[in-house]
C-alpha cells in the first residue's frame, strides 16, 4: 500500500498538505473539479511540477494500491472518487487527520481563531524563516513571501523540526493537534455557534503542551478556561502582556511600537497590528530578540487575496479581498475608515448554508459600517455544487441593508456588476471585491480594472 489521493487537491489547505507530503517523498495524486473546468491552471501546473499526478474527478485515479484517500469537509459522498474508494475498500481520511500526523511529530505552532489565522500563520512562518529556523509551514492561504515557479504557495517544507500551521475550527479538526504553542486570534460566530466554538477552543487549549497565546481584546477568547496553562496575552484595547503603541496607519501599511521596539508592517488595518502582536509573542517563545522579530515582521508581504491591490485606473483602486464572514468584513471596512474617497464594495456570499447561518450578522455589519455614500453590490449566492437548501438569497441581505438607509443593490448575475462600478466610480474612489471559495474572484477584479482602463 502506498500513496495518498487528495479529492479537491486545488483547495488551499488541501494543496498545502499535498505539497508537504510530496516534498517528504510520499507519492501523491489528486483530482479537483476546478481543474476539470479549466480553472486555476497555474496552481495545477505547479503541483504537477512537484511530481503530483492529477486526474479527472471521475474515479479513474483511485486505485487499490493507495494508502488512503484524503478529503475535506466540503467533499460529498456523491463524488465519483469517493464512490470508487468505498467500492474497492480504500480508507478515507479527513484532511485534518493527515495534517495532524505531520504536525504532531514536530515542534508545532498551531494558529487558531475565527479570523486572521492565515495571516498569523504566514507572519510567524515568515519570521522564523527569515531568522534561519527553517520551519515547515502549512497554511490555508497562499503566502506572498514564498513563490515557487511563479506561483505563491501555502506550503513550505523546512528541514528543521519546527512546523507552523493554520488550524481550522470550522470543521472541528482543531482538536486533533498537540501544539507546543497555540494561538487564538479571536472567537466569533462563523461556521459554528459561539457556544460550540468555546468547547472546541477549550479542548485546543487543553491539548497544548506549552504556551497559549490569546487575543485579550476578544471577550470570548479572553474568557476561555485556561486552567493549568502558561498564557501570554496581547491586545490593542486592553491591558495585556504585549500591547502596541500605534504610530502610523496607511492604506497598505502600519507602524507601531512594542516596549520601545519599532515594527513596520506592510499589510493594513488595526486587525493586522493585532495579528502582528501574536507573532511577537511567538517570537519571544522561540527565543528571538526583539530586533529579529521586528525584521521578520517587516519582511512579511502578506497573504494572497487579503486586501490585494490588483491595480489602479482612472484614479480608482481595485482591491481583491477574502472577507466573507462578518468579522472579516468588518475588519476590511474598518481598515478604510480614514479613506476619503467613495468606497464601492462587492460582496459575494458563498454557500446557502453559511449565508443562512450568518445572514443577520452580515446585515448588521453592513448596516453599521457602510457610509451613507458607499455602494454595496451583492450578486446571488455562489453555489459550487452539491446538496443545498436554496431558501435564502442575497436579496434578503440587500433589502435589509437598504431598509437601514444604505445603498445596497442586488444583482441576479455577477456579470451585471462591473458596468455599474465602471459607470459610478470616480477618481479617488476605491473598489473592494470580497468573497471566498470562488477561484474566479481575482479574475473578476481584473475584469473591473480592464473596464476602467477602457473607459478612461
Amino acid at each position: 500500500m502506498h500513496g495518498y489521493f487528495f479529492v479537491g487537491i486545488g483547495g488551499s489547505g488541501m494543496s498545502s498538505i499535498a505539497q508537504i507530503l510530496a516534498g517528504n517523498g510520499v507519492k501523491v495524486k489528486g483530482s479537483d473539479r476546478s481543474r476539470d473546468r479549466g480553472q486555476n491552471e497555474a496552481l495545477f501546473k505547479r503541483l504537477e511540477f512537484q511530481g503530483i499526478e492529477l486526474f479527472p474527478q471521475d474515479g479513474s485515479g483511485v486505485t487499490g494500491d493507495l494508502e488512503c484517500v484524503v478529503v475535506s469537509t466540503a467533499i460529498e459522498d456523491t463524488i465519483p472518487d469517493i464512490k470508487r474508494a468505498r467500492e474497492i475498500g480504500v480508507p478515507i481520511k479527513h484532511r485534518s487527520q493527515a495534517l495532524a500526523e505531520i504536525f504532531n511529530a514536530k515542534r508545532g505552532i498551531a494558529v487558531g481563531g475565527t479570523s486572521g489565522k492565515s495571516t498569523v500563520c504566514g507572519m510567524i512562518g515568515t519570521m522564523l524563516h527569515h531568522a534561519g529556523f527553517d520551519p515547515s509551514i502549512i497554511n490555508g492561504g497562499r503566502m506572498k513571501n514564498f513563490v515557487s515557479d511563479g506561483v505563491t504557495t501555502g506550503a513550505v517544507s523546512g528541514k528543521s523540526d519546527i512546523i507552523v500551521i493554520e488550524s481550522d475550527e470550522s470543521d472541528g479538526s482543531i482538536i486533533n493537534y498537540r501544539p507546543e504553542c497555540s494561538i487564538i486570534t479571536n472567537v466569533t460566530k462563523d461556521h459554528k455557534t459561539v457556544e460550540e466554538l468555546i468547547t472546541l477552543f477549550e479542548t485546543f487549549i487543553r491539548n497544548t503542551e506549552g504556551s497559549v497565546v490569546i487575543n485579550k481584546d476578544c471577550p470570548v477568547a479572553s474568557s476561555l478556561n485556561t486552567s493549568g496553562k502558561k498564557i501570554i496575552t496581547y491586545g490593542l484595547e486592553t491591558k495585556a502582556d504585549i500591547v502596541a503603541d500605534i504610530l502610523e496607519q496607511g492604506l497598505f501599511s502600519s507602524v507601531f511600537k512594542v516596549e520601545g521596539t519599532r515594527y513596520e508592517l506592510s499589510v493594513p488595518g488595526r486587525h493586522n497590528i493585532s495579528n502582528a502582536l501574536s507573532a511577537v509573542a511567538a517570537g519571544k517563545l522561540f527565543g528571538m530578540s526583539d530586533g529579529a522579530v521586528a525584521e521578520g515582521i517587516a519582511a512579511f508581504k502578506g497573504i494572497s487575496r487579503r486586501f490585494d491591490l490588483i491595480g489602479e485606473a482612472r484614479g480608482v483602486k481595485v482591491i481583491d479581498d477574502f472577507g466573507h464572514n462578518p468579522d472579516k468584513i468588518r475588519a476590511t471596512i474598518e481598515s478604510l475608515d480614514k479613506y476619503e474617497g467613495r468606497r464601492l464594495f462587492v460582496f459575494q456570499p458563498h454557500g446557502y448554508g453559511p449565508t443562512r447561518f450568518m445572514k443577520d450578522e452580515l446585515i448588521d455589519v453592513f448596516s453599521k459600517k457602510l457610509r451613507d455614500n458607499d455602494l454595496l453590490c451583492i450578486p446571488e449566492i455562489f453555489y459550487a455544487g452539491g446538496t443545498a437548501e436554496k431558501t435564502v438569497s442575497s436579496k434578503d441581505i440587500t433589502d435589509a441593508v437598504r431598509a437601514n438607509g444604505k445603498d445596497a443593490r442586488f444583482f441576479e448575475k455577477r456579470d451585471a456588476i462591473p458596468p455599474v462600478l465602471i459607470s459610478e466610480a470616480e477618481s479617488g474612489d476605491i473598489i473592494v471585491v470580497m468573497g471566498a471559495r470562488d477561484d474566479t474572484l481575482t479574475d473578476f477584479c481584473r475584469e473591473i480594472l480592464a473596464g476602467l482602463m477602457k473607459a478612461s
